[in-house]
């Protein structure tokens, strides 16, 4: 992939394998506040968009104190539940070495973000994590991705955004960078495919070899 100097992650379920702790927070609010109505079908597609319009879609009234049961959850059983994606660090360790600019495009806070990095030993590859904190508009709105790529001083032409979710593909697209979607989505990947990444990962040393720095 030519001229690709900067890769932009989404967080949750491309760098850290989080899907536990999203299902079994969204279980653990959903069946307080809604017992026996939601399947874990139904909670998958609640994994991509930002909480509030999660919550805000099935109760605006309720929204808040839903995100704040969620959150309590989430934090409390969080260094329990989640894992790290094989491959993921060592990737990351070579586009670190072989001078690419790495950032974090997340609608995650803050502070959770910064756990997960942080407990996976992650923190010091990225220059930049934009958190749903940051920003009036989270993905697919553009403004994450364009506020990463201002902090790394790319454009978006040299960029790739690398996802697990359909909003991470758009969200690449609306910012008019390259994207890329990984197979290990726990939407399962032909999802991804109707929005025509540019490439899919089946691993993510296979970014490596697109962006030729095998062997570094």
């Amino acid at each position: 992939m030519d001229n690709v100097n900067t890769v932009l992650f989404d967080l949750d379920g491309t760098l850290i394998d989080t899907n536990d702790l999203i299902i079994s927070s969204f279980v653990h609010t959903l069946e307080h506040y809604y017992p026996g109505r939601f399947e874990r079908e139904d909670i998958l597609d609640f994994i991509g968009p930002s909480l509030a319009d999660t919550f805000h879609s099935l109760d605006a009234e309720r929204a808040d104190e839903m995100m704040t049961m969620y959150r309590e959850h989430n934090h409390a059983r969080h260094d329990e539940l989640i894992k790290e994606y094989t491959g993921v660090r060592e990737t990351l360790e070579q586009l670190a070495a072989a001078s690419f600019q790495l950032g974090v495009v997340t609608t995650k806070r803050g502070e959770t973000a910064w756990k997960g990095l942080d407990l996976m030993g992650m923190k010091p590859f990225f220059k930049t994590v934009v958190t749903l904190d940051e920003v009036e508009n989270p993905k697919p709105h553009p403004e994450p991705l364009e506020k990463a790529m201002k902090a790394l001083g790319a454009t978006a032409e040299e960029t790739l955004m690398v996802g697990d979710n359909v909003h991470d593909i758009e969200g690449g697209k609306n910012a008019g960078t390259r994207t890329a979607a990984v197979a290990w989505s726990i939407k399962g990947v032909d999802v991804l495919k109707e929005h025509k990444p540019d490439v899919i990962l089946d691993d993510m040393r296979d970014l490596l070899d697109i962006l030729g720095v095998s062997g570094q």
